[in-house]
């Protein structure tokens, strides 16, 4: 716990704040809470902690928004403080619209065939990372440990030795690292492998993760030597210079999501949804519109399921739930008109009068309705074709207070290796895989139902977002 560290100052860096602007009444703005996954776990911590996180909080100078001074205001409520980085909407558009979203992302997502290798892209996430650590050093003060999160940021540290930065600066990559045949297609695979090795701590979600970038290190540097390639945390050292390479798999407040979802509000919009559904099976998929999800493949195996089941005609609902991200990248316009078109097919040629088998809603959910959403859904479906971790998994688990939902789970997300003795693990390119799971989930006894969701929850409550922060921080020698 960074708190119990004397002199020791936590400074987060992401791509972007934790916080929104929003335009209120009298052309003035209010900051509002955003939501994500790196926010669900961060959040509690710097509560907790105190500390510094710097990010972008978007480009307002056109509206003459003091950005700074909402921020300052804020932060008088918190027990942290906020930064923001000084990017304009071109180099944002170029860096991350361009080299996260359009080359690391799809790349780390074993997705290469997407991936748009524009040199002008590169030069802009080099230029943006170099804002990120100028910004980092205006506000550096010895002692201050610098963790950085995710692919927008992986140069970062690079820009820090440059400018002769010792402090110690650690590194989590959310989403997964590709194997070596797949990343060594990125044109800039050297650069970018000894960027990530200016970091003193890299850290993984998965075994699997910390094994591919153990193997791209050695295929790029043949002077690397690894120590103790099989445990938790390796070594690396090059030119007598250690690198540490781990497993933290991230988690969430289990607490806090488990009180809440017991709360009267909750518990009174849980009621709602089931006398909505009355006699319906609920099966829920919660997913952010990105191709990673498998949102179609699920659509198809539901639409198999109904095709070769017809005893389960208006006794089992999908609502799938789409939150919106990254609306104005063209492949995701494509994505959310062929999910809106399958959609439409399943329900026009099943739907029965007081039946439509997709209920689909395209918009974020507030809290009360997602916790409803979880306690009310006999089953969720989290099956996405690759994913770092997958905390919507883990947010069922824990908000499942009567202990009877069935969890269906993609044996290509991170959870798998904390679930895959509890959830039924099946593989979202296979239809038929996925069908047998829901037929399976729709026929458990309870007593089994409550043994499974029995013990994902004591994994979820031990392994929760305070052990994933403290251990990353004993690692870091922190």
């Amino acid at each position: 716990m960074m708190k119990n560290r004397e002199n020791t100052r936590l400074i987060l860096v992401s791509n972007r704040l934790p916080i929104v602007l929003k335009k209120i009444a009298n052309e003035e703005y209010q900051v509002q809470s955003a939501s994500g996954g790196l926010v669900t776990a961060m959040t509690p911590i710097l509560k907790r902690d105190g500390g510094l996180w710097i990010g972008w909080a978007g480009n307002y100078s056109e509206e003459s928004v003091e950005v700074e001074k909402l921020l300052k205001k804020e932060a008088e409520k918190l027990n942290y403080e906020y930064r923001s980085v000084d990017i304009t909407l071109n180099e944002y558009k170029l860096y991350y619209k361009g080299f996260s979203n359009e080359v690391l992302w799809p790349l780390f997502h074993n997705v290469s065939v997407f991936c748009n290798f524009v040199p002008k892209y590169y030069e802009a996430f080099k230029k943006v990372n170099k804002k990120f650590a100028k910004t980092v050093i205006d506000e550096l003060i010895d002692g201050d440990f610098i963790w950085v999160h995710d692919y927008h940021l992986i140069n970062m540290a690079k820009e820090l030795r440059e400018e002769g930065i010792k402090n110690r600066v650690v590194f989590f990559l959310h989403i997964p690292f590709p194997p070596v045949e797949t990343f060594n297609r990125l044109p800039w695979r050297l650069e970018i492998v000894e960027a990530m090795l200016s970091y003193d701590l890299i850290g993984f979600q998965t075994a699997l993760d910390k094994k591919n970038f153990l193997e791209a290190v050695v295929s790029l540097i043949k002077r690397a030597v690894i120590e103790d390639e099989k445990l938790e945390i390796s070594k690396i050292t090059i030119d007598k210079k250690e690198h540490q390479v781990g497993v933290f798999p991230i988690s969430i407040d289990y607490d806090e999501f488990h009180d809440r979802a017991k709360s009267k509000r909750v518990s009174k919009e849980v009621e709602k949804i089931k006398k909505e559904y009355h006699h319906q099976k609920i099966m829920l998929g919660v997913d952010r519109l990105d191709y990673s999800k498998g949102i179609l493949q699920k659509l198809r195996a539901y639409w198999k399921l109904l095709d070769e089941n017809h005893d389960l005609h208006k006794k089992v609902k999908l609502i799938q739930i789409i939150v919106p991200s990254r609306e104005n990248i063209i492949k995701y316009i494509h994505l959310k008109s062929d999910i809106e078109q399958l959609v439409s097919e399943i329900n026009g040629e099943f739907t029965q009068p007081g039946w439509i088998p997709i209920q689909y809603c395209y918009y974020s959910l507030n809290n009360t309705e997602l916790l409803a959403y979880y306690r009310a859904s006999d089953i969720a479906m989290v099956t996405p074709l690759r994913d770092g971790m997958n905390l919507v998994a883990k947010e069922y688990c824990a908000t499942n207070i009567n202990k009877n939902g069935v969890l269906i789970l993609s044996e290509f997300a991170g959870t798998k290796d904390q679930f895959k003795d509890n959830a039924l693990l099946v593989n979202p390119f296979d239809e038929n895989s996925v069908v047998e799971a829901i037929k399976k989930a729709l026929l458990m006894d309870e007593k089994e139902k409550q043994r499974r969701m029995k013990n994902m929850q004591k994994i979820v409550k031990e392994f929760d977002i305070y052990w994933w922060v403290d251990r990353f921080l004993k690692a870091s020698k922190i």
